[in-house]
């Protein structure tokens, strides 16, 4: 159980990124902070007046997490990648999804251009940012362009020079003007290559030389000439303030750091995907006493890329580790193209493992027992019901439940635990085609039976595109079936897999007369459980999810069928006449009203569907 007033204790006094979670575990709010522990520990005081969005938010929170930042820069980017990742319910969104702005050179071109973007994309440029100020980086990249008189044209050079005569920049020497042939390709690139240079961190002679500029102009009683070189001094201070949130070659990696102690380890792993970092988990590491760091890494990554079915292009380290070689060939098989494992020595992506090192070391000192619980509560408890069962591995576990009233809209659902955590990205609904009426035994019949051959067909496909089957929806079969009922439902299940010849243990989780759970159906008898345990706790927590993931879906069936309009009971008229009917006359009650020659203009419907459409509101 999260102890929120034990954990907000824990928080340190650092930069960083918050992040709240409900009782079903969704992201409602991500926020950033100079000070974590002073920002997270306000939301849980009394009246300081908050709003009553955020009092009814902070009501809902059942736990949260938090990445810790070396700056407040930092931070603002994580909390801008995790908003837009997860969308939580109580941010402010912005409906254009404005992102912040980078400066790309277009290294790709014979002549490269310093240029303004809001999105980084793979097309061979070189990406700086993201920055928080817009203008900031306006201002940069015009002194850029200035200092090293690069292009600003959008011309397809070599292929136009000496097409049209030099722009203004040239006269006003702004400008080489490599469109004329004035300048080499060599001592052009030589010029993007100072001001690469000027992006990856070499500010200080520029800032001394505006700042002198600034000092001179203003003893010169220049004084708008004094702000200008200012504010461009305050630009180039700005752009300055490297920040390692974003990685500018846009490709998915994991960066993997480890903390440990005499008897305790954590790693701790960043996920980057399209050059963001999105998000981060961390692993407690057990019998690690004595055991070197190198080697708990290698074990982690062997054990973690065995079991996740994506597999990023690069793995980055915090430290050396063996058989690098033949883990790269495992996970390109794995992955189906090339994947790198490396540690970085100095650089942006150096600094990103160092940040992870740091939460790993945080993870570690004050979230070891709350892992440790988490952990039972979830790893454990699949184990715990494993070994109830004599079963090895329940790592994938598959429900299914049934809803309807009095056989109306007859549905099912199937949800997906994954390491003792709901997998909501695999879960599915089934709209009953078949049977129409109570009969829940024949709709479970037809959920499994189109569950099952789905995935069967798409094992061929993708066998016959030498594809891994981890990327195919269904193609994932569960080591478990745990069927919402006893004795009647696994049958039916069992009698499914029989059929198409898969091989599948299942379970049924029995309830007493209360409509509580009480125990497990396996291999034809009844297997009581400790109702305390972690294990019975997880089960209830499937059941209930399966039991709630197809009501919703029922219900959502039954409001759409409740506000059906009174059209379809006309004869011959389906969706499209019903659309083109609402979109001439825009009310029921102007149909209602019109002549025959007045719904036979309208598109769509003819002559006598307009007189029986006529008829239906005059019987």
């Amino acid at each position: 159980m999260f102890d929120i007033q034990e954990e907000l204790k824990k928080l340190p006094k650092c930069p960083g990124v918050y992040i709240m979670h409900d009782e079903a575990d969704a992201i409602i709010y991500v926020g950033k902070a100079v000070n974590l522990h002073n920002r997270v520990r306000s939301y849980f005081r009394k009246n300081i007046g908050r709003g009553p969005q955020i009092d009814k938010m902070v009501t809902l929170i059942s736990r949260f997490e938090y990445i810790v930042t070396d700056s407040e820069l930092e931070a603002l980017v994580l909390e801008n990648n995790l908003i837009k990742e997860h969308r939580p319910k109580y941010n402010t969104m912005l409906k254009d999804d404005k992102t912040y702005p980078y400066i790309k050179v277009t290294v790709g071109e014979e002549y490269p251009r310093v240029l303004f973007s809001r999105q980084m994309k793979k097309d061979r440029s070189r990406y700086f940012g993201p920055y928080s100020n817009a203008a900031a980086v306006k201002d940069t990249i015009e002194l850029i362009n200035k200092l090293y008189q690069l292009r600003t044209c959008n011309r397809n050079l070599p292929r136009d020079c000496g097409n049209d005569r030099a722009c203004l920049n040239y006269h006003i020497r702004q400008c080489s003007a490599p469109c004329q042939g004035n300048i080499s390709g060599e001592a052009y690139r030589e010029q993007v290559k100072k001001a690469l240079d000027f992006l990856n961190g070499s500010y200080q002679e520029i800032l001394k030389e505006l700042e002198g500029k600034m000092k001179q102009a203003a003893e010169d009683l220049e004084f708008e000439e004094a702000i200008r070189y200012r504010d461009l001094h305050n630009s180039v201070k700005q752009i300055a303030q490297k920040q390692k949130i974003t990685d500018s070659d846009c490709e998915d990696k994991d960066i993997i750091a480890l903390a440990c102690d005499e008897h305790d380890a954590v790693v701790q792993v960043f996920f980057i995907r399209g050059g963001k970092l999105m998000g981060r988990e961390h692993f407690y590491m057990t019998h690690v006493a004595q055991t070197p760091r190198p080697q708990i890494l290698l074990d982690f990554v062997k054990q973690f890329y065995a079991g996740t079915p994506f597999i990023p292009r690069e793995l980055m380290l915090q430290e050396e580790i063996e058989d690098i070689e033949v883990l790269e060939q495992w996970l390109t098989k794995r992955r189906g193209s090339r994947t790198y494992i490396r540690v970085p020595k100095i650089g942006t992506k150096e600094k990103l493992v160092e940040l992870a090192v740091k939460n790993a070391q945080l993870v570690l000192s004050q979230d070891k027992e709350r892992i440790k619980r988490e952990e039972g509560r979830t790893i454990g408890a699949a184990k715990e019901i494993g070994r109830l069962l004599g079963l090895e591995n329940v790592n994938r576990m598959e429900a299914y439940d049934i809803s309807n009233i009095s056989g109306f809209a007859n549905v099912g659902s199937m949800i997906v635990y994954e390491k003792g955590r709901p997998k909501r990205s695999d879960y599915r609904k089934f709209r009953i085609r078949t049977v129409s009426g109570p009969d829940d035994y024949a709709c479970m019949k037809e959920v499994l039976t189109r569950r099952f051959l789905h995935g069967m067909e798409e094992q061929q496909e993708l066998d016959e595109k030498e594809i891994d089957h981890e990327f195919g929806s269904f193609t994932r079969f569960p080591d478990i079936i745990m069927m919402d009922g006893g004795r009647g439902q696994v049958n039916i299940a069992l009698g499914v897999l029989e059929e198409l010849q898969i091989r599948i243990p299942v379970c049924g989780m029995v309830k007493d007369d209360n409509h509580r759970t009480r125990g497990l159906y396996f291999n034809n008898q009844e297997i009581p459980i400790d109702r305390n345990s972690e294990g019975f706790k997880l089960i209830t927590r499937i059941q209930d999810e399966a039991h709630r993931f197809a009501i919703e879906y029922h219900r959502s069936l039954r409001s759409k069928s409740q506000v059906k309009s009174v059209l379809d009971e006309i004869p011959g008229v389906g969706p499209a006449r019903r659309k083109a009917l609402m979109r001439h006359f825009k009310s029921i009650e102007e149909i209602k009203n019109a002549e025959v020659d007045t719904l036979s203009g309208v598109e769509e419907i003819p002559l006598n569907v307009a007189r029986d459409i006529y008829n239906f509101f005059r019987k």
